[in-house]
């Protein structure tokens, strides 16, 4: 609270004629609070000193001593709450800027160039090159982006796919997610092909405060396995096994773990890529000896479709990719130790959406392709 001062009466202070300030108990409990908070500013202290000094009568220069502040001072912050009561000590008046804004027509050629045209010497526009351009300033430039929602800089990656047979690829693989059949496992398989043990050429530097763990840019390479992963959709839990190289041999050979694994009475049905080791003639073979496996195809150009490789993006950000490996035998125990710990508390990852709504969104990618092709291919004509 405001060091105590001596009350006087209303007659006897020196105050200016035309302020008279009443401040209510509510404001009162309120610019206390102020006051005695540990975070309120320092500028937000003195104000409300300043009118609960003046509403209880003292003078302009008991306040003055009070504050520390001049004369011009107090009375400004005396008008400033009789005109914006507790809540204008709080915020400051916005000024005006000493600049006049943009033309609208400046904001509409910039937006315009961004959208349409490239510099002549890189592949996007930078701050600097579009002000030097457009005779603006760099932080105008980025005003007006900001305001738009345009980032220049950043470059999103896509691939539609060009499967003749997407919609019906995706309508069978999102259905097996949806409406699983009765008296059967879905299992999402794939192989994280050529993974690396990899040992850091110098030990890094532990986590400290103020500092990041280190590790050194540089690496010794000392072999590469495959992982081959079976994902239950159902319950998340995770078959796998790593081999040394990703061929049909080692294919069947996994297909064989999991028909040792699961229970006979199951049938099997396995979402795969359109990698070629899944449609060999040995593959052929050994379905067709085992009548309970079922392989379904991911469209091509479609990997995201297969679920296992959610786990993948998993096991590489949390056990693989900041990992120290002295050789191959490490790497694949550090893989397995993974899996068991995965399996101990498995989690599924839930699938939402409708096969219906995905091949909305490929219509309108598809759509845009399109109309892109051909704003290019009318431009060439014109030249």
């Amino acid at each position: 609270m405001i060091p105590m001062l001596p009350q006087i009466s209303q007659s006897a202070a020196m105050r200016r004629d035309d302020i008279c300030i009443y401040v209510s108990p509510s404001n009162r409990a309120r610019l206390g609070a102020l006051i005695a908070a540990r975070n309120t500013p320092s500028k937000v202290v003195w104000r409300a000193e300043i009118v609960l000094a003046t509403a209880d009568g003292h003078g302009t220069n008991a306040i003055m001593r009070l504050t520390g502040k001049s004369k011009p001072c107090v009375w400004r912050w005396q008008e400033r709450y009789v005109e914006a009561g507790v809540e204008g000590l709080v915020r400051d008046k916005t000024r005006p800027s000493r600049k006049p804004p943009l033309p609208d027509k400046i904001k509409l050629a910039v937006l315009t160039k961004t959208a349409n045209e490239t510099p002549a010497n890189a592949t996007h526009w930078s701050r600097a090159s579009m002000a030097a351009q457009m005779g603006i300033s760099p932080s105008s430039v980025g005003r007006i982006w900001a305001e738009a929602g345009l980032k220049p800089h950043l470059v999103t990656r896509f691939k539609v796919s060009n499967d003749p047979q997407f919609e019906e690829k995706v309508t069978d693989v999102v259905g097996l997610y949806l409406n699983p059949p009765d008296r059967a496992l879905v299992l999402c398989v794939d192989e994280k092909s050529q993974i690396q043990a990899l040992d850091r050429t110098q030990p890094g530097l532990p986590l400290k405060k103020g500092r990041a763990a280190t590790m050194t840019h540089d690496y010794k390479r000392h072999g590469t396995t495959t992982l081959f992963a079976a994902l239950d959709v159902k319950s998340g839990l995770v078959i796998g096994e790593c081999q040394p190289r990703h061929r049909a041999k080692e294919f069947i050979r996994f297909l064989k773990v999991i028909d040792r694994i699961v229970h006979k009475h199951f049938d099997l049905h396995l979402i795969v890529d359109n990698y070629g080791t899944h449609k060999t003639a040995q593959v052929k073979a050994w379905l067709a000896k085992h009548p309970r496996f079922h392989l379904h195809f991911t469209p091509t150009s479609a990997s995201w479709l297969n679920l296992v490789e959610r786990f993948f993006a998993e096991i590489t950000s949390k056990r693989i990719r900041r990992g120290t490996f002295g050789s191959v035998t490490q790497l694949k125990d550090a893989i397995h130790d993974y899996l068991a710990l995965h399996n101990a508390n498995p989690k599924p990852f839930v699938w939402t959406k409708t096969a219906k709504l995905i091949l909305a969104k490929e219509r309108r990618a598809l759509d845009a392709l399109d109309a892109v092709k051909a704003r290019y291919q009318a431009s060439d004509s014109e030249h």
